[in-house]
């Protein structure tokens, strides 16, 4: 599993600088804790996923202009047309993600659209191996180097194109999904354990986060849970 909270912040303070006072206001217990109460009251439950935004640094995943915001529970900016999810999007998908698993620190994730990383880091809190796939290979680069000072040894990143999933390193007890498309693409329900689990935006205007099931015999149930809001999934790479 991943490593504690101790560790997650030296890499980030190192970058930063130790001795800044901005930096030492946006790390403070009293900052993470008004972020995490309020995923808390927007309805996520799972100690083990609130205790995973609380230790995951989010002022490191974003622009220094930003950084003041970085512990607001909104969606930011990362260029390329991108964001970074806010919090609670965050935490819901990872809380349904755990939902019915037997033991997360032994399955697999596959999330579609690293992004700058955010949300990679929190799931490394949680399961026992995360792929992460990114199309855009500035973004890539970009989640490469802000993850690094973090030393997460059961996270992989993978430059390609995320509506393909990545086949190399299937098959997946989970699937998550940071981009919304028409419908769950064939090629992540093929690349799913049986038993396994989806979590992803699916719709172009009215878009809903969306679990789809994949039952033994390959048939997949679809469930829609709440209305959202995700930039679109797209094929290819740049």
């Amino acid at each position: 599993m991943a490593r504690r909270e101790s560790n997650l912040m030296r890499g980030p303070q190192a970058r930063a600088g130790a001795g800044n006072e901005s930096l030492s206001g946006l790390v403070s217990a009293r900052v993470r804790d008004r972020m995490v109460e309020r995923v808390r009251e927007l309805g996520v439950r799972d100690a083990r996923v609130l205790e995973a935004i609380r230790q995951v640094p989010r002022h490191a995943f974003v622009d220094e202009a930003l950084a003041s915001r970085a512990y607001e529970d909104t969606a930011l900016p990362i260029g390329h047309g991108q964001t970074i999810s806010q919090p609670y999007i965050v935490a819901r998908i990872a809380e349904l993600a755990l939902e019915d698993l037997a033991d997360a620190r032994t399955a697999r994730v596959l999330e579609i659209g690293t992004g700058c990383g955010y949300a990679v880091a929190v799931l490394a809190q949680l399961f026992g191996e995360v792929v992460s796939v990114e199309r855009l290979r500035a973004l890539h680069e970009r989640a490469r180097e802000n993850l690094r000072p973090l030393r997460l040894s059961n996270v992989r990143l993978v430059f390609g194109d995320g509506a393909h999933g990545v086949a190399a390193a299937a098959p997946y007890e989970r699937i998550v999904a940071a981009a919304a498309g028409d419908d769950i693409p064939p090629s992540w329900v093929a690349q799913l354990n049986a038993g396994g689990r989806i979590v992803a935006p699916v719709g172009t205007w009215d878009q809903q986060l969306t679990i789809a099931t994949k039952d033994a015999s390959g048939r997949v149930q679809k469930i829609r849970k709440e209305s959202v809001r995700f930039v679109p999934l797209r094929g290819g790479v740049a």
